[in-house]
């Protein structure tokens, strides 16, 4: 059995950041479908393993810490850097402000992009008379244009220096769900660069939402 258990969803942004820092480390991991459109992550069988109700939720089944469960992406990830430092995906400790400039992009996304574009919220928007989609592409215009500020001294092939980070690794699902709702990427020409570089990265490729099993045939690469 592998060491972790990953409950997912293929097209879940949070979920993709742990498959590319997965991926990355060559760490190998069971992969659970949790079907957000039939509202599985409001089972009670998925509450009592998430009381959070969502996706991902990462399940440790090494012996030393076997069944711990994180239910929030950015703690699993700092996790998994902290249990699987061989590949990193923080710049090293001798670099704190690196370091920390990593974190801002995490949270830019995971913070002020994500959280107020999930489907639960465009859900809610609709119910208000809203129009999700365009909710959606302002706000993760608004997100990309701090991210977009950050990197323009941070970037180097990718968010911050040359190696992929935790903070690429929030960035390219945000990416794709911003392309969905057709966010304008002229307006963030870093952004754009670091995005043409990681999509090369075996680490992205694998983690793409249309490369998953539990993604329906009609969409899958």
């Amino acid at each position: 059995m592998p060491d972790y258990t990953l409950y997912a969803y293929y097209r879940s942004s949070c979920s993709a950041r742990l498959r590319i820092i997965l991926d990355l480390k060559n760490i190998a991991y069971e992969h659970v479908p949790v079907n957000l459109l039939n509202d599985e992550q409001l089972s009670d069988e998925h509450r009592a393993l998430n009381p959070s109700a969502s996706v991902p939720l990462l399940v440790s089944r090494t012996a030393s810490d076997a069944g711990f469960k994180i239910g929030q992406s950015i703690a699993a990830l700092e996790y998994l850097e902290e249990v699987h430092p061989e590949v990193p995906s923080l710049p090293p400790a001798s670099d704190p402000e690196a370091r920390a400039l990593v974190r801002v992009l995490c949270e830019i996304v995971a913070a002020d992009i994500q959280p107020v574009t999930n489907l639960r919220i465009m859900k809610r928007v609709r119910a208000l008379g809203g129009v999700a989609e365009q909710w959606n592409k302002e706000l993760m215009t608004d997100g990309l244009r701090a991210y977009e500020a950050v990197v323009r001294s941070s970037a180097g092939k990718y968010s911050v220096g040359d190696c992929l980070t935790m903070a690429d690794a929030c960035l390219m699902p945000a990416v794709w769900n911003a392309q969905r709702f057709g966010v304008d990427f002229s307006l963030f020409p870093h952004v754009s660069r670091v995005v043409a570089n990681l999509n090369e990265h075996p680490a992205v490729q694998k983690a793409d939402y249309f490369r998953q099993s539990d993604c329906p045939d009609n969409l899958r690469k």
